[in-house]
């Protein structure tokens, strides 16, 4: 690639042919432009908004150069994929995830340009790594994934990467997702790669016994990207995934869904509070009238979407995060969200909880420590209650993320909710 660095690749046969080039499509990928907004808590930069803001009570408008087609929130930073495939990133950049340069004093304080050579579809974002999926199946990361000691790298042992580096797979990819220190991409043909931290099962494909830092084998078995298999003989081709922050779904062409990783307040609708170091059937999915299409993570708790737009929630239940009003106790299968009935985007952030209805509204419940919820105040909320703002006024909603202690939003000009 003329113009730019060597990108460092994991290690692949000499024989390997380059696949020929398609155009990965998915119904993740943004195709509405929008504005960014942020909210919450911003002491690294994450809000975007320069170094004299640090906080925000309301959503407040984010500068970018172009229109934005997608907005992520990592642990303590932010990613935008502008209208022309273009990154942008904002926010802490100790371990790389702003995959930019940054030594300018206040430089992460506000948008700046990741260097790609090919146009991006698709961003995630975790704690301390970024990804990018390309508009020909391939994706670019940086940043760093850590486990409960620290750094473990991001594609090489203890290596942290402050630019983009290509991760192999052999087919195209069409999709990305981030837990808080892992990443799941789903290829053409359905299969399931992960890499990143597996302590907790997240990864889908490390044995218990090898999930602190591979075991023998060392970090390249969690750092190098391979794919995920069930334990039954039969294969299973997947149609999407979904990353909590210590734990995965995966629905399969046929409907049904799977989960892996960490349990233990029945996030992943098991019935008991086990982790997961294997692809489960998660047997309390089954029992819905309707499809399911969107799961959101947080830190215990799942949000997820039906097809007839039907809000649901299972998980710990403290500080409000599952939206079932005051006094609810933890959930170990989906509980409908009252209230939320035409909703098309549903997020999470540790200990709080979104969903955009059909109508453009923004609505969000948990803790309220940070500023995330849009209220104005510290207040926990424990069912949903509409975000407001004057930068919200005569703005439809098109999505929501939420990262440690930040929240953003990518609207567009429209009538009022």
């Amino acid at each position: 690639m003329p113009g730019t660095k060597p990108v460092k690749r994991a290690t692949q046969p000499e024989d390997v042919k380059p696949s020929k080039k398609v155009k990965v499509s998915h119904s993740s990928h943004g195709r509405e432009g929008g504005l960014v907004l942020v909210l919450g808590q911003g002491d690294v930069g994450q809000l975007g908004l320069g170094e004299d803001v640090l906080e925000r009570k309301k959503p407040a408008l984010v500068s970018l150069p172009e229109g934005a087609l997608q907005a992520v929130a990592g642990g303590m930073h932010t990613v935008c994929l502008s209208e022309t495939g273009n990154v942008y990133t904002f926010g802490c950049n100790d371990e790389g995830a702003l995959g930019r340069e940054t030594a300018e004093e206040g430089a992460e304080m506000l948008p700046g340009k990741v260097e790609l050579s090919e146009r991006v579809v698709q961003v995630s974002a975790g704690d301390s790594h970024t990804a990018a999926l390309t508009e020909e199946g391939a994706v670019y990361a940086w940043g760093s994934f850590r486990d409960n000691n620290g750094v473990i790298g991001l594609l090489e042992p203890m290596k942290k990467s402050m630019l983009p580096v290509k991760f192999h797979i052999d087919e195209p990819v069409v999709k990305i997702a981030s837990g808080n220190d892992h990443l799941v991409m789903l290829t053409l043909s359905g299969a399931l790669y992960s890499s990143g931290c597996g302590e907790q099962g997240q990864l889908g494909r490390v044995p218990e016994c090898f999930a602190n830092r591979g075991g023998r084998k060392g970090l390249e078995r969690l750092l190098v990207p391979q794919s995920v298999h069930l334990r039954s003989r039969g294969k299973v081709c997947f149609s999407d995934v979904f990353c909590g922050a210590y734990f995965t779904f995966a629905v399969s062409k046929e409907g049904h869904v799977y989960g892996f990783g960490l349990s233990n307040y029945h996030q992943l609708g098991t019935p008991s509070t086990n982790t997961y170091f294997a692809p489960v059937k998660l047997t309390s999915f089954r029992n819905s009238t309707t499809s399911w299409v969107s799961f959101s993570g947080g830190q215990h708790h799942t949000v997820c979407l039906d097809a007839e737009g039907k809000v649901y929630s299972l998980g710990r239940a403290e500080y409000g995060r599952l939206g079932l009003g005051r006094g609810a106790e933890e959930k170990s299968e989906p509980t409908p969200v009252p209230g939320l009935d035409s909703a098309q985007v549903v997020a999470c952030g540790a200990s709080v909880s979104y969903a955009v209805t059909k109508q453009g509204c923004a609505f969000a419940w948990g803790m309220g420590t940070n500023l995330q919820l849009g209220t104005g105040e510290e207040e926990d909320e424990w069912a949903p209650v509409q975000m407001s703002g004057k930068q919200l006024e005569k703005r439809s909603v098109i999505s929501v993320s939420s990262g440690g202690q930040h929240t953003v939003l990518l609207v567009r000009d429209q009538q009022e909710c």
